[in-house]
């Protein structure tokens, strides 16, 4: 180890020392105060004679008599499968009282990029138990599918909503898949290990948040059990930003291990993206780098890309990453940086709606601009049922149709329109009320969602369903509920 005490200057979460031996950029460093206290850290810049070091711990205590040891290594996570129901800080210490870790192996946590030609294409169906996701957004093992919301808006809620409902159904042999479906409806936990290579884990990685939304999340987890299958990482809003820049790639560390070597399928879930940018800015500020857009960094896509890429299935590995980042738009502002570059990177996102939130609606998630773009690959013959992409285009459309009509009633009133633009409007209504309402503590199975878009298409006239082949329509369409609406209109 290398050991200076040559700090030349003290500025924000940064320290700058001169060396005269080459350091090597993240690499780790340990700082010792003069009051004996030692800090970690790790190099974030290095150039001739000049090295600046992010302080995980806040740069507190130190002055310039303090001492600067190089370690001659990078940032490493201890591994092992017994992570599972623990729960750790933003740096990866425990925090659940629980013993010390002892790892398998200390593994980096910059990762190594996927081969492009060594990855599987992702078509593999994830169930969330979320209508409006599993019937018209749906996730797909090795995707990473964002989830874009808004100040206030309850995407704590929907997060811990698919961190515990989360499955993947079984589809090998026979009827495997419409037992683990029926598992779920009567409220049964999935099962975890029907075959080798079928366990389900969550990572759970949050940046930023409150001592009262972490209280929430860790309650929700232990009165679930959901605890048992997950690891927890977390960082807090009064924790130093620098420390939320590691977070997510310890937890995105872990989740590697456990799907590429323990043969897992990990779904990963990261809130908030934004807390993370927001961290990186003021690093940059504290580095007086030349802002880019709205003062982020000019790397920030890059970042964010060497983050969300980390998803994805490895040819001949069992396991998969699947990742559900959650940002909060600034403003509600879907041009802002970080839903703009999140949207470039991402297979797609899921949108909630405050005008939907206002109404009640849980949880509030608009599917006209959500988009799931491996979701076609993911419904395929054998993976859901056959009708499934038929039924999402229906209702979609219909959906689209009845939105527009509402603009229109506004201006000349329901008695203006015809017969079917009324039914439209109607099936708008109960598509929200009854098809994306559904509570967050309703486990909806893929059937049960499906089995619900027919009765809710069921109110149009058959001539209307344009979108689904006829076959199906005779196997699916439910006169009496045609008969019902009739009766109403």
């Amino acid at each position: 180890m290398k050991e200076y005490q040559t700090i030349t200057e003290i500025s924000g979460p940064l320290v700058f020392a001169e060396v005269d031996e080459p350091v090597g950029y993240d690499e780790m460093v340990e700082i010792e105060t003069p009051q004996g206290e030692t800090l970690r850290g790790q190099v974030l810049e290095s150039s001739d004679g000049l090295v600046s070091i992010q302080v995980f711990e806040g740069t507190g205590g130190i002055d310039r008599n303090a001492s600067v040891r190089f370690l001659g290594e990078t940032m490493k996570m201890p591994v092992t499968e017994d992570l599972l129901g623990r729960v750790l800080d933003g740096s990866g210490n425990p925090i659940d009282g629980g013993p010390e870790i002892v790892p398998d192996e200390r593994v980096d946590i910059v990762g190594e990029a996927i081969n492009p030609y060594s990855r599987e294409y992702p078509e593999e169906f994830i169930q969330t138990g979320v209508s409006a996701i599993d019937g018209m957004n749906t996730l797909v093992r090795g995707q990473k599918l964002p989830i874009f919301s808004g100040s206030g808006l309850p995407h704590n809620e929907l997060a811990l909503q698919i961190a515990r409902q989360a499955s993947v159904p079984e589809e090998e042999e026979g009827d495997s898949a419409e037992q683990s479906s029926a598992d779920h409806s009567s409220g049964d936990e999935p099962r975890e290990d029907d075959e080798e290579g079928s366990e389900f884990a969550v990572i759970f990685g949050a940046m930023g948040i409150t001592q009262e939304e972490a209280n929430e999340f860790m309650q929700d987890f232990e009165r679930t059990g959901a605890l048992e299958r997950s690891v927890v990482f977390m960082n807090l809003a009064d924790d130093p930003a620098v420390e939320r820049q590691v977070t997510p790639r310890l937890v995105l560390t872990t989740a590697e291990y456990l799907a590429f070597e323990k043969g897992y399928h990990v779904l990963v879930i990261l809130t908030d993206i934004t807390n993370y940018c927001e961290a990186l800015r003021e690093i940059g500020a504290a580095r007086e780098e030349v802002p880019g857009r709205r003062g982020y960094p000019g790397y920030m896509y890059t970042d964010l890309a060497q983050l969300y890429e980390r998803a994805g299935r490895i040819e001949g590995r069992e396991g998969s990453v699947t990742q559900i980042p959650i940002l909060t738009m600034p403003g509600d502002d879907d041009t802002h940086p970080i839903p703009d570059l999140t949207g470039y990177i991402t297979e797609g996102q899921i949108v909630m709606d405050r005008d939907l939130n206002s109404q009640g609606i849980e949880p509030p998630v608009n599917v006209l601009p959500s988009l799931s773009r491996l979701m076609d690959d993911g419904i395929g013959e054998g993976l859901t049922r056959e009708d499934h992409g038929d039924v999402s285009d229906q209702m979609y459309a219909a959906y689209a149709e009845g939105e527009d009509l509402r603009d229109l009633v506004n201006i000349v009133g329901r008695e203006a329109l015809s017969e079917r633009d009324n039914k439209f409007l109607d099936f708008a209504d109960r598509f929200e009320t009854e098809f994306v309402q559904q509570g967050y503590d309703t486990n909806r199975s893929i059937e049960e969602t499906l089995d619900l878009g027919w009765d809710l298409l069921s109110m149009l006239p058959k001539e209307a369903l344009n979108r689904i082949d006829e076959d199906l329509i005779e196997e699916y369409y439910r006169e009496e509920e045609a008969e019902t609406a009739e009766v109403e209109a």
